[in-house]
């Protein structure tokens, strides 16, 4: 705690935060989801092509085992093996991107993880997150428990937010 960070990748330069909880906890009341950074990346998230070139910012036991794609996104590496994300321009379009996390929703929750604290887009962040449980149920709705096959372009993006939709 109280460690600055200091960011120089493609997406950022010259960009610091302070880390102010410790690393996992204190998390927003509310705020429990089920996988950690280090977890997502190990089983398959966003084609493989996220944070590939910002690794140095992040701790190295978190890409120890990241299904990573060198070149481009795969989403062959996607644990459902789909894709279900859309492009960074229709998040910026949106306005749904914070400046101070340029690549969007997962670079905010890898460093909430890590302890950073910025209240109002925490808030705002926290709550994207709650939004996405609308999937939890369809998927519950429609698919026998622990069929995976089903309803994979959901399952992916719950994924992506760190809801484990392995085990609905």
């Amino acid at each position: 705690m109280g460690k600055t960070i200091v960011v120089n990748d493609s997406m950022q330069t010259h960009y610091s935060y302070q880390l102010v909880e410790p690393a996992g906890k204190n998390f927003e009341p509310g705020f429990s989801p089920e996988l950690s950074p280090k977890e997502l990346l190990a089983l398959g998230v966003f084609g493989g092509k996220y944070l590939n070139d910002c690794q140095d910012e992040f701790p190295k036991s978190w890409f120890s085992q990241a299904v990573l794609s060198p070149l481009k996104k795969d989403v062959s590496l996607n644990y459902f093996r789909v894709d279900a994300s859309l492009p960074l321009s229709h998040w910026r379009g949106k306005g749904w991107i914070y400046h101070e996390d340029p690549r969007g929703w997962f670079q905010w929750y890898c460093r909430y993880y890590r302890g950073r604290r910025i209240e109002l887009e925490d808030q705002r962040q926290i709550k994207r997150w709650r939004n996405m449980r609308r999937h939890i149920g369809a998927v519950k709705k429609n698919c026998e428990p622990g069929d995976c096959d089903c309803r994979r372009k959901q399952r992916q993006a719950l994924l992506h937010w760190a809801y484990d939709s392995r085990i609905l």
